[in-house]
């Protein structure tokens, strides 16, 4: 039987791979899909999310392809989930305001695709309370975030923020020179 696990994965974290191990103990292919959107802005490009997921997957020993696909979409994940022959809805729980919205979301794909389940699955409490946008906050800050993502991630950050820090230095100490018009 196959699931999908859809996300941004912007970027995968420890919390997301916690519950990808666990539900590759109960299907046979798990569907990685990866949503693009092009009203969303994203911090990685749709290469580098798709890299990362990968990387971190092959790290963690998980046998890909024969247990892992990981593809992108766009688009409704009900309907995506009908093309690739998922049944099931792979979702992540950390708290009771998820719960909220991923109830709302699992009625609407019921109703848009009948036959569609969703499954929701808890992550370890030492990723309880992971987020990507948490991730992406505490890097920015300068944050240290290798207890929260794998280290490939975390070395994708430093080289992406390192760019963005020297990208500003210079616009800084170039606008910091006195005009020389009198």
């Amino acid at each position: 039987m196959k699931a999908l696990y859809a996300g941004s994965f912007d970027p995968i974290t420890n919390g997301h791979i916690d519950i990808i191990l666990q539900a590759l103990e109960i299907f046979d292919i798990v569907i990685i899909g990866i949503a693009v959107n092009p009203r969303k802005k994203y911090l990685f490009t749709d290469d580098e999310r798709e890299f990362m997921v990968v990387k971190a997957l092959k790290e963690k020993g998980v046998d890909i392809p024969n247990k892992i696909e990981v593809f992108r979409y766009d688009g409704l994940t009900v309907e995506y989930a009908k093309r690739v022959g998922a049944s099931i809805l792979i979702r992540g729980l950390r708290a009771v305001s998820d719960f909220d919205t991923e109830f709302q979301m699992t009625l609407f794909n019921r109703l848009l695709k009948p036959g569609r389940n969703t499954m929701f699955f808890m992550p370890d409490e030492r990723n309880f309370y992971l987020s990507s946008t948490a991730i992406r906050d505490i890097a920015k800050m300068g944050g240290d975030i290798s207890a929260f993502a794998p280290h490939y991630v975390v070395d994708l950050y430093e080289r992406k923020f390192k760019k963005r820090l020297i990208a500003k230095k210079f616009i800084f100490t170039l606008s910091s020179f006195p005009s020389s018009t009198p």
